[in-house]
């Protein structure tokens, strides 16, 4: 018996100081409220929200919710085409600056790309994570980086997105953070996530601006999307696109992650001034068989009408083909969008290697662009076709 008494009482001191552990580190882990602030047209004092309609917070489809979602992916039973467990990529090296009004853009995955132009390194959603997710869990990488993080210049600006796994990886920004301390600009309450790894960044609203260097500005502009690190965080920090003001040849996009809404926000970009490079996402969009979008991610058919909303001289189309988070095959959203750019007439936005630096051209004026837009209607009917129906 007092073996018994000894074991429940170290048993109970055991426990005690898990729950004293747990009281401390928990908290700062989940790390619930991110930002604190006047209530606005987008945040009603607790949450963000989008302005546009909330069409995010449904489940994807398949039916049984998001928990029915997660597990048929766990378990492989969802239906969906295979993808490759790897996929060849060419990694590159590339120069330490490009100078003057020239610009080269290397797509390294998913929606990280590295963006050099006027001697300024830029890197957006930097992730060099194995896997897109806590703990360890989440979709696994099937495209290593295009650029090796040893091989990365020295980056003087980030800009981070929202806070999703898949776009805030918190060891990739330490990481940059103690070896080149850039500048990392963000939207509000991200800085709170950012900051946990002892890296500083500059959390703006949308429409806010922060001259990064003479002759560049930052402008957090806004999209349509969602945030969440955990369970109980949806909302508590703020998602939105950036346009990078540079001194010549045309200005930067970076869509960020987000779906069409009222699809007026890329026009509030553009009028920054002329868009050079727009990096748009087209992937994660198919949810159940034939869907065309959600309402958190535009796939290519509304990636081709932002590109020609934005009036941008070059799209380069990102977010696909790195980890799998939804139903569409791997190659799927650049043949799709190749199908969606013949129905908008054309342009310069069309899929890329990973990895592989890409010249891009100046814009010195918009490009021209319809009156009147097209429709998302009018882009369905256009792709309503067999070829386009086969696609999975």
């Amino acid at each position: 018996m007092a073996a018994l008494l000894k074991i429940v009482g170290v048993a109970l001191l055991l426990l005690v100081a898990a729950a004293g552990l747990a009281i401390t580190i928990v908290p700062r882990f989940l790390d619930r409220i991110y930002y604190e602030g006047p209530e606005s047209d987008h945040f009603d004092g607790a949450r963000f929200f989008n302005p546009d309609g909330e069409d995010t917070a449904r489940p994807p489809g398949g039916g049984g919710g998001r928990a029915g979602f997660f597990w048929r992916q766990l378990t492989g039973r969802d239906g969906r085409p295979v993808w490759p467990d790897t996929v060849p990529v060419a990694q590159s090296k590339p120069a330490p600056r490009v100078e003057g009004e020239r610009m080269v853009a290397t797509w390294i995955g998913h929606a990280t790309v590295l963006v050099q132009t006027h001697g300024l390194n830029i890197l957006t959603d930097p992730v060099y994570a194995e896997r897109a997710g806590p703990l360890g869990f989440g979709p696994k990488r099937v495209a290593t980086p295009g650029v090796a993080f040893e091989n990365l210049p020295r980056i003087d600006l980030v800009l981070v997105s929202h806070n999703h796994y898949d776009h805030l990886d918190q060891a990739t920004l330490e990481r940059l953070w103690r070896r080149d301390r850039p500048a990392i600009v963000t939207s509000l309450g991200n800085d709170s996530v950012i900051g946990q790894t002892g890296a500083k960044a500059i959390a703006l609203d949308w429409g806010g601006r922060v001259t990064v260097r003479p002759g560049v500005e930052v402008a957090v502009t806004r999209n349509h999307h969602w945030g969440s690190r955990w369970f109980t965080d949806r909302n508590r920090a703020l998602w939105s696109s950036f346009v990078v003001r540079l001194p010549s040849g045309g200005n930067l996009f970076f869509a960020g992650d987000t779906g069409f809404g009222d699809g007026r926000w890329p026009a509030e970009a553009a009028a920054l001034g002329p868009i050079r490079l727009a990096l748009i996402p087209i992937g994660a969009f198919r949810f159940a068989p034939g869907q065309m979008s959600s309402g958190s991610h535009i796939g290519p058919a509304e990636a081709a009408l932002v590109y020609q909303r934005l009036g941008a001289a070059r799209g380069l189309p990102i977010h696909w083909g790195t980890f799998r988070l939804s139903y569409e095959g791997y190659d799927t959203p650049p043949r799709l969008l190749a199908a969606a750019m013949r129905c908008t007439g054309g342009g310069d936005f069309a899929g890329v290697p990973i990895g592989q630096p890409q010249e891009i051209a100046a814009a010195s004026a918009p490009v021209s662009s319809p009156a009147t837009p097209m429709t998302r209607d009018a882009m369905l009917r256009c792709l309503d076709t067999p070829a386009v129906r086969a696609m999975r």
